[in-house]
């Protein structure tokens, strides 16, 4: 379908500034620069202006905040550029800064402005988790403007970590398979979803989620590729493919699911209309949600 929108997380039109992470003098410059500007978290929330974007303020202005860490360069926005700043969370707020939930946050904002969030928020997350190096335990710090730590002991460089997870829209010809968890809000039904592992294609990992949660096996040479999105929550890549079922009856891990059910194709149609008498489909910033309209279509 080529009418559909941007996915969530998937746009950002900054510069990345390849050319000068590793130029410690123009790094510096950058800090100088007139137009830089900074854009504040709280515990890995963002700030937001009323109109639903995410607060940017002059690097001057913010530079005597109580910080959780140096500066993280997000990239160049026309030549000028923009940090992530990582407030103190064990310090007061500064100025009245409207600190939104994140997953709030990536709904209010403009679409344009989730992959810059979606960046920030990650880097921000696994600066938090990886201060010690893995390899000897000492502390860990910051390079490249915060795309690199380097342990000082050790030598050793750590980069980002980036999750793999297959989330699979299971078919079987004008049915599909969704599942729900206990946490989730009443009616909410998804696509079934698990991490990659070590030694897994993404049809392995596909195949192997789908029998671990659902007890039906499926056809790992049907996967069919559809989409991939960025998902910051903390830091992951879902992959989201359709995949064929070999069989139906459903038996469901209840450590992984709650519910699990066949939808019609009618069906779907429906939640995406909100229509259902019974069930929902996940928020438009899901990749899910955007697997159930290519299949819905298809129809």
């Amino acid at each position: 379908m080529t009418d559909l929108p941007p996915l969530a997380f998937c746009l950002s039109l900054l510069d990345r500034g390849e050319d000068i992470r590793r130029d410690a003098e123009a790094l510096a410059g950058l800090e100088q620069h007139a137009e830089a500007t900074a854009i504040p978290f709280f515990r890995a929330q963002p700030a937001m202006t009323p109109d639903r974007r995410m607060l940017r303020l002059p690097l001057a202005q913010v530079r005597g905040w109580p910080q959780a860490g140096p500066l993280i360069l997000l990239g160049l926005d026309e030549g000028a550029p923009l940090y992530a700043l990582d407030l103190d969370p064990d310090a007061d707020l500064p100025g009245e800064l409207d600190i939104v939930e994140p997953r709030a946050a990536a709904l209010r904002m403009p679409i344009e402005e989730t992959g810059i969030f979606a960046q920030a928020r990650s880097l921000i997350e696994w600066r938090r988790k990886h201060r010690f190096c893995s390899n000897c335990g000492a502390a860990t710090e910051q390079s490249e403007a915060g795309r690199k730590r380097n342990c000082p002991a050790c030598n050793t460089e750590h980069f980002p970590r980036i999750d793999p997870v297959a989330i699979m829209l299971v078919v079987k010809d004008d049915w599909c398979l969704l599942g729900r968890q206990e946490h989730w809000p009443p009616r909410m039904w998804s696509a079934l979803a698990g991490f990659m592992e070590p030694g897994e294609t993404i049809a392995d990992a596909a195949a192997r989620e789908v029998w671990e949660e659902a007890g039906i096996q499926c056809n790992q040479d049907s996967v069919e590729i559809l989409d991939n999105q960025p998902w910051p929550f903390p830091s992951s890549l879902m992959i989201g493919l359709v995949i064929e079922a070999v069989t139906v009856g459903i038996t469901v891990d209840p450590h992984e699911l709650e519910q699990a059910r066949w939808f019609s194709r009618e069906e779907v149609i429906d939640m995406l209309s909100g229509t259902h008498p019974e069930a929902d489909v996940p928020d438009n910033i899901a990749i899910a949600t955007r697997l159930l309209k290519i299949w819905a279509a298809r129809g």
